[in-house]
């Protein structure tokens, strides 16, 4: 190696030059070695050679290091991604679940409806049937001739058939088939709604816990404000206070609870409108479909007290049918006339279902108190855009959103929201 070098640089040196009668052999062999052994050659090369290696050896260090790390960053985001997925795939379970669940309720709640009209149909139908028939065999055997076979037996008939319809209104009455029917058609109504709510959520994308929560909550406070069973949690016919009905989850007060950072759509004139919105359902809708819900209440049961009442006093006047001149016709009176109200107060109250507009009243002020719940929650928490709940607002109160503004705009100018004449829902 070090003779090819040298005869590289003696090629190139100044001494190729030189004559050949000068270049003998031992001149040339002296000149060779003195020149060659001054150059360090193999340890230069063996240096430059060293720090390639080192640095070749460096850059496929740092090669496989960021090989290997962008390895790991993969295999940990592909492991996030992984979780995310089965973590959204169970939240999307869960929902379906819930879906299938609230179908069921739907049906259910539609199908017991429906049984329930019917209850209401046929008892009425029978009870006035057996009053009537029980009043004509009363005015029969008060023209028949006292102490014949045929009076006792129709004087023992009618008083039968007036003590059963009086048990079996005391039973209508206490259970009332219209007011069921109602709430068996609100729970139908409400479930599909949330039914429509939860498939809103899968369709949008990208469902959290928070919403699987949200719907079990919403499910359990159907289920306890419409229950199916009727003994021992049936709601209350004849409470001793008219209140709206709930059928939303209730959340605790939180007086530290602050509004949130995010504008979201909403300004203080928003918020202002909103208020004002909130203080006419609260004075005008609410308090109204309440006054109505009370005297409904009170007319129902009167109409519940005088059923029974008169099918009662029929069936004692029925009994003494038949007796001396004063007191049979008497008697004769209360079982004919008895029966005869009896019938009338019964068609009026089941046929035109006054407990059904009693639940009605009831449903209605429940509406206005959720609108009232959700617009104060929603200003505090401004979850949902500002713009977008306005024009909700407006739908569920049958208003453009001018008028919702007008509205608004007049109850906050006057001095007292009871002097606005106009109710804030025109739906209803």
């Amino acid at each position: 190696m070090s003779t090819l070098n040298t005869s590289g640089i003696l090629h190139s040196s100044p001494y190729s030059a030189v004559s050949p009668s000068l270049c003998k052999k031992g001149t040339f062999m002296s000149i060779s070695k003195s020149r060659t052994t001054n150059i360090p050659l193999p340890n230069l090369q063996t240096r430059v050679f060293g720090d390639e290696l080192e640095l070749g050896r460096d850059l496929i260090i740092k090669s496989l290091t960021g090989t290997l790390l962008k390895k790991q960053a993969n295999t940990i985001r592909t492991g996030r991604d992984s979780a995310d997925e089965s973590a959204d795939s169970l939240v999307l379970a869960k929902l379906y679940a819930i879906l299938e669940a609230v179908a069921d309720r739907v049906e259910m709640h539609k199908n017991i409806g429906e049984q329930r009209k019917n209850w209401n149909s046929l008892l009425l139908s029978s009870i006035n049937t057996i009053t009537l028939a029980a009043a004509t065999m009363s005015g029969v055997a008060a023209t028949t001739a006292v102490g014949s076979a045929p009076v006792a037996a129709l004087k023992m008939s009618s008083t039968l058939m007036f003590l059963a319809a009086t048990g079996m209104l005391l039973i209508m009455n206490k259970i009332q088939p219209s007011q069921l029917v109602e709430e068996q058609r609100s729970a139908t109504r409400l479930f599909q709604q949330l039914h429509n709510e939860v498939q809103t959520v899968i369709s949008i994308g990208h469902p959290t816990d928070k919403d699987v929560k949200e719907a079990v909550e919403k499910v359990l406070a159907l289920d306890k404000a419409y229950p199916l069973p009727l003994l021992g949690v049936m709601l209350e016919k004849f409470p001793s206070k008219v209140e709206p009905a709930v059928w939303w989850p209730q959340q605790a007060n939180d007086s530290s609870h602050k509004t949130g950072s995010k504008s979201n759509g909403w300004s203080s004139k928003l918020e202002k409108e909103m208020r004002s919105i909130v203080e006419v359902l609260r004075i005008k809708d609410e308090a109204e479909y309440l006054r109505l819900g009370g005297k409904a209440l009170k007319f129902n049961k009167l109409l519940a007290i005088s059923g029974p009442f008169l099918t009662g006093i029929a069936a004692i006047g029925s009994a003494f049918v038949g007796s001396s001149s004063h007191i049979g016709f008497l008697a004769a009176m209360l079982g004919v006339v008895g029966g005869a109200l009896a019938s009338i107060v019964n068609t009026f109250e089941h046929g035109g279902q006054i407990g059904m507009v009693f639940e009605m009243y009831r449903s209605n002020a429940g509406f206005f108190k959720l609108m009232e719940e959700s617009i104060e929650s929603n200003m505090m928490e401004r979850r949902e855009n500002g713009e977008l709940f306005e024009m909700k607002v407006a739908l569920q109160l049958g208003r453009s959103l001018s008028e919702l503004r007008d509205l608004a705009s007049a109850s906050s100018s006057s001095n007292e929201v009871e002097d606005v004449n106009e109710f804030g829902s025109k739906l209803f």
